[in-house]
């Protein structure tokens, strides 16, 4: 602090000085130009200042790095040393993680092991602690985390407050397991999960303590929640596509509710379109001011999750900052994390060290044995039945009724009308538990794909034209210790092995997304017709997200949140 001090009163020459860069100053909300002195890993002023060390930035922009404000790194299918290899280079400096896919294979540990990452690596990981696992009653995960829990790791080192509270109806409806979930936060920021939620319902869940929603599709659902002193995180994923239906909402007025996410994001999205990169480039070309963007980009959400002396550049704060030369077209070219130089033109120069994957992790697929015949559903003289319809580009789905199509006294996938089977095996206790129903936007004319990757509890989901290629695909993955793949006519197209809690590989960024792509690719050959196939059969287990899912229990009504018949009478 003493030499911090003497740098700033330029009695000190500074460690480091960027010179001639156009300073993006998200408090002041200009753009302008100056000097950033910088001693150890913090800013000691911007100004005039000489440096043991000159970087001529010759005109280019300055900004602080970015904050992710809400993520599930599992979701990226990537270990942490890999994520941080596929952002940081983007200019990407923090997360606000909740990494409640390892709980719900392995409980605590998986926290744990986010939380021994922190500090390794040139990228802060703000760590919400997991509060829905299992996210509701009607899925069977592999761990479950108690009150007490949750109240014993908000007083850790490393975590910053608690994480989505996806049972929605339990906090609204004042369920005791969910205001004590709520009570141990004391003051912390309390992430929420409420797609559609409106009126006095809405009012209810907030004022029970909710702080933020990453779930709004639509500008008037944002702008509800908004009026009622919610922080808006605006989701750009791989299947969630928010941005362009929230951005019309933001103004000057109320920008600082505002910030960006991914929330869910495979790793040939990260390298075609980047991380929160691609957010600011969005929300520049849709025509947001400048500086209102990289606001939302950074200090919005450290402002947000009180992440102290972070998002800005000025005296005081740590050094996290990014250099770019075209305001217009965002490509990050040099990033600083804590003073140090960590990327140069897309290459990761930081540290590589990470702790080793805890024992908990591996070796997850439990399955009971089982058979194509465990798929068939009688018909029982059945005419009409429940259909999971798809919406493009998100998370929601519809609830439609349509005609059996039946055979041999079966109700059978029919893909003449894109009506296919859909069948989730639990894959934690051994229990047998096999949830099926029908999913309608696929495409497939034949085969199946497969994953043990099915928010939240992340059993085996499987779609396909008939049960024999299902079967085939689960037992694929069953032998490679989880992952994704494709199957048709009983053999294995593709696969991608993920033997970290069946959600994570342990291959390089580029082998991931060649593998993933490989998936794409034989998934089309079977007729699919949607561009990431895998990410959308992910979260038609997700029971908490309407209007309606699959998990292992059966088929779930998300509106009403319980288990519901198939067949119409």
């Amino acid at each position: 602090m003493k030499q911090l001090l003497e740098v700033a009163r330029g009695e000190v020459r500074a460690e480091i000085v960027l010179r001639n860069g156009k300073i993006i100053n998200v408090l002041s909300g200009e753009i302008h130009e100056g000097d950033i002195a910088i001693s150890g890993n913090r800013i000691a002023g911007i100004g005039a200042y000489d440096g043991d060390q000159v970087i001529d930035l010759k005109g280019s922009y300055i900004a602080p790095s970015f904050i992710d404000g809400h993520i599930h790194l599992e979701s990226t299918m990537l270990s942490v040393k890999e994520f941080v290899r596929a952002v940081v280079p983007r200019g990407t400096g923090g997360c606000v993680c909740d990494p409640h896919e390892f709980a719900n294979v392995a409980g605590t540990a998986g926290i744990d092991y986010i939380l021994s990452a922190q500090g390794s690596l040139p990228l802060d990981l703000y760590v919400m602690m997991s509060s829905c696992v299992p996210a509701t009653p009607l899925e069977t995960a592999g761990a479950s985390i108690s009150v007490e829990q949750i109240g014993e790791y908000l007083h850790k080192p490393g975590i910053t407050g608690i994480a989505e509270m996806m049972n929605f109806p339990g906090v609204f409806l004042g369920w005791e397991s969910e205001i004590n979930k709520i009570a141990q936060a004391q003051g912390r920021p309390i992430d929420g999960h409420s797609p559609a939620l409106t009126g006095k319902n809405l009012d209810a869940y907030i004022a029970a303590g909710i702080t933020s929603d990453h779930e709004c599709t639509s500008a008037d659902e944002a702008r509800d929640k908004l009026r009622r002193g919610m922080h808006i995180l605006i989701r750009e994923g791989t299947a969630e596509r928010n941005m362009h239906d929230l951005l019309p909402l933001v103004t000057p007025a109320n920008a600082r509710h505002f910030s960006f996410a991914t929330d869910d994001k495979h790793p040939a999205s990260l390298m075609d379109e980047g991380h929160i990169d691609n957010h600011v480039r969005e929300a520049l070309a849709f025509g947001l001011d400048p500086v209102i963007v990289f606001q939302m980009a950074s200090l919005n959400t450290a402002r947000h999750y009180r992440a102290m002396h972070r998002g800005a550049i000025a005296p005081g704060y740590y050094a996290d900052l990014v250099v770019f030369d075209n305001l217009a077209d965002v490509r990050i070219r040099s990033v600083y994390k804590n003073g140090y130089l960590v990327a140069q033109d897309g290459e990761y120069l930081g540290s590589t060290d990470v702790p080793p994957v805890p024992g908990k992790l591996l070796n997850t697929i439990n399955t009971a044995p089982f058979t194509a015949d465990d798929f068939k559903i009688a018909a029982n003289g059945a005419a009409k039945m429940k259909v999971i319809e798809i919406i493009p580009r998100q998370i929601v789905t519809k609830a439609v009724i349509e005609d059996c199509t039946s055979a041999n006294g079966q109700v059978t996938a029919d893909t003449e009308r894109d009506i296919l089977k859909l069948s989730v095996i639990e894959r934690h206790n051994a229990t047998g538990n096999i949830g099926t129903g029908f999913v309608r936007g696929f495409g497939m004319k034949e085969g199946a794909l497969a994953s043990t990757v099915a928010h939240d509890a992340h059993n085996i989901v499987v779609v396909g034209t008939n049960d024999e290629d299902m079967a085939a695909a689960v037992h694929e993955l069953i032998r490679i210790g989880g992952g994704l793949c494709v199957v048709r006519n009983n053999e294995v197209l593709e696969s991608l092995p993920l033997p970290i809690a069946g959600l994570v590989s342990d291959k390089p960024l580029e082998e991931v997304r060649a593998k993933e792509d490989a998936l794409k690719a034989a998934a089309k050959t079977c007729g699919c017709t949607l561009s990431d196939p895998f990410m959308t059969l992910s979260f038609l287990a997700l029971s908490p997200i309407p209007a309606l899912k699959v998990t292992d229990q059966g088929l779930v009504d998300a509106e009403k949140f319980e288990l519901t018949n198939l067949f119409v009478e």
